[in-house]
């Protein structure tokens, strides 16, 4: 109970900051490509006829995570795509009544049909927390368009504690999602690297991403679909099946955290290592 309450003051003390209601853009201009569930809008580096490596952030996070790792990976001559998440800055779905759903199906899908929507047949992808869940959703969905797969932090995924429990089950937590999503962004950052303090800098750069108007409804509907039995969007079910298959068998690198040296020499990798059809 006592655990409950600190959390509840907690949150309430990030709804107390909430931002002005007219807040910055939910992103800097970017290109865009439009899919069928999503307008996504990414950034791009190195050359046009490198091989491409797509770059996915975690929930809560995003494309600047990755800001020490692509000029790595274009100083390499790969071609680099990093789109933000559904939920995510600029990152937007189409329909208004489409379900705001994060199931695994989803999440994989959206990287087959952005690698579609750019006319490129295969890909490395590489991501951290949900993003490298949905990097091996992506494997899952179409394996012949996924040359290597890196996977890091991807334990993050399996988070159920009271303070998620309290954030995405409560009231108190749904609405700081609503009103204060910068805040629960920086909880959550803290979180993870509780020994460090978070980069100011690098946050403020990310935070316009976490006032998408969908952000609190895609990071509740992929930890309940995970944890609570949340219900799937139908649209999904041919590809869900799925994932009660073995898993394909695709070059994946495991790592412990995205830290930017590692990370990128694991893309390296299996770029150079890989069967490239293209």
């Amino acid at each position: 109970m006592r655990t409950h309450d600190a959390m509840r003051r907690r949150l309430l003390a990030c709804a107390a900051l909430a931002l002005p209601a007219l807040r910055a853009a939910a992103a800097p201009a970017a290109p865009r490509v439009v899919t069928d569930a999503l307008d996504v809008a990414y950034v791009a580096a190195g050359p046009e006829h490198g091989h491409p490596v797509v770059l996915v952030h975690d929930f809560g996070y995003d494309i600047h995570s990755f800001e020490r790792v692509v000029p790595l990976l274009a100083r390499a001559g790969l071609r680099v795509l990093v789109p933000w998440m559904r939920g995510h800055g600029g990152t937007v779905f189409r329909a208004a009544a489409a379900p705001r759903s994060a199931q695994p199906a989803a999440l994989g899908r959206d990287l087959i049909d952005f690698i579609d929507a750019l006319h490129l047949p295969e890909a490395v992808f590489a991501g951290f927390g949900w993003g490298a869940h949905a990097v091996r959703a992506a494997a899952v969905v179409r394996p012949t368009r996924c040359v290597g797969l890196v996977l890091a932090g991807i334990e993050r995924i399996d988070a159920d504690g009271p303070f998620e429990r309290y954030l995405f089950r409560s009231n108190v937590g749904q609405r700081a999602l609503r009103v204060d999503p910068r805040g629960v962004a920086r909880t959550l950052w803290q979180r993870l690297s509780p020994a460090a303090p978070i980069d100011a800098a690098l946050f403020a750069r990310a935070a316009p991403s976490f006032d998408n108007p969908d952000f609190g409804a895609i990071l509740t509907h992929a930890w309940a679909f995970r944890h609570a039995g949340a219900a799937p969007d139908p649209a999904y079910a041919p590809l869900e099946r799925k994932f009660a298959l073995p898993p394909p068998a695709v070059a994946t690198i495991a790592l412990d955290a995205p830290a930017p040296h590692a990370f990128a020499a694991a893309v390296l990798d299996l770029v150079r290592g890989g069967a490239w059809r293209t």
